[in-house]
């Protein structure tokens, strides 16, 4: 593995970054405003008489051939700082003890500086997750290789790696990284040749259809949606902007993107196959059920984890219950004792206006 080594001042600017990154999601408003997540559309048909023991409901499932508790994926948050470290150290704790998915936060700054390449490092709390490994995939130009990816699925004991997808966020991002030419055939080529799946996933601006369509055949082995409806990636660096129009450009897009249950039904329509997981804009189980019955495999959360971490590791927990009795109540009110009956019951139905 070949990496420039970056200088001092570069050093602390992305360990900049990722501190403004964590502070600006916790204190600033930069949720989207005009856009939703699209699940507000739809609404279960209450069951009145469930005819089933709501003791009898059973949320495991399995993705990519781990063996979950229940369909929540702690989504790709942060690291890269001591802040950072602490929140991966208590979403591990909890994910394990419930058996929960968990990604990280870009691993780019591990590679640039490996001193920090702990703050990731959370198998040793979580060894029976599915974890995954995490990198933006426009660093495939900026001279991250198989090399560099396989020292960050390994260094993290990762079942996966995520490529992200984040064309907005580095238009908007001061000092961005652009050249997204020709990603398309690198993250094929990456596909063959990582032992272990790669996940494509956007930041909160969603991937279409047929876009997913060109991920797949390129040989990704699931796709994240990561619609619009939640944290908004503009607005967080329009707060963080240098300039002028760097902050402007944030503000204008700040409400960019597809919704989230819009690229799960497209996505769905033209694969029936393909591991989906639905984040963006998700806040709480009856959430989670819609995006299963919309055809999602998983459930991904990350602000909503992100504040209970900061807070402790039995707020975490105590989040992680809700959004298990949510769920569950959904599927008890509408019949449902798995997850496959759910998806498969025909109980979401689009709101009629």
């Amino acid at each position: 593995m070949t990496t420039t080594v970056p200088s001092v001042n570069a050093a602390t600017e992305i360990e900049t970054r990722k501190a403004d990154h964590l502070r600006v999601c916790l204190e600033e408003d930069v949720q989207f405003q005009q856009v939703t997540s699209g699940f507000e559309s739809y609404r279960f048909t209450h069951h009145c008489l469930p005819e089933i023991n709501r003791s009898d409901i059973n949320l495991q499932t399995t993705f990519l051939g781990k063996h979950l508790g229940a369909p929540l994926l702690i989504s790709s948050m942060t690291g890269g700082t001591e802040l950072a470290k602490l929140v991966n150290t208590r979403l591990a704790t909890v994910a394990q003890r419930y058996r929960l998915a968990m990604g990280v936060g870009s691993q780019r700054i591990a590679i640039e500086q490996p001193h920090l390449a702990p703050t990731f490092a959370v198998r040793s709390f979580a060894p029976d997750i599915l974890l995954l490994a995490n990198l933006g995939a426009v660093q495939l130009n900026y001279g991250c290789g198989l090399d560099e990816c396989l020292h960050l699925v390994n260094s993290l004991e990762a079942d996966a790696l995520i490529l992200h997808l984040n064309p907005l966020q580095e238009c908007v991002q001061s000092k961005g990284d652009t050249n997204f030419r020709g990603l398309l055939s690198k993250i094929a080529q990456l596909c063959e040749k990582l032992p272990v799946p790669v996940i494509a996933k956007e930041v909160g601006n969603g991937i279409s259809a047929v876009m997913a369509q060109k991920l797949i055949d390129a040989g990704v082995a699931a796709i994240d949606v990561a619609g619009a409806g939640g944290t908004s990636w503009a607005k967080v660096e329009s707060q963080r902007a240098q300039d002028n129009k760097q902050r402007r450009l944030g503000q204008t897009f700040g409400d960019w993107g597809l919704p989230t249950a819009e690229c799960i039904t497209s996505i769905r329509a033209s694969n029936l196959t393909i591991p989906l997981i639905a984040s963006g804009g998700l806040s709480n189980g009856l959430d989670v059920a819609k995006a299963i019955a919309l055809g999602a495999d998983l459930a991904g959360l990350a602000r909503p984890f992100l504040a209970a971490a900061v807070e402790s590791e039995v707020a975490v927990e105590e989040l992680v219950e809700i959004l298990i009795a949510e769920l569950e109540t959904a599927l008890f009110c509408t019949g449902n004792t798995t997850l496959s009956e759910l998806r498969s019951s025909g109980v979401l139905q689009p709101v009629q206006k």
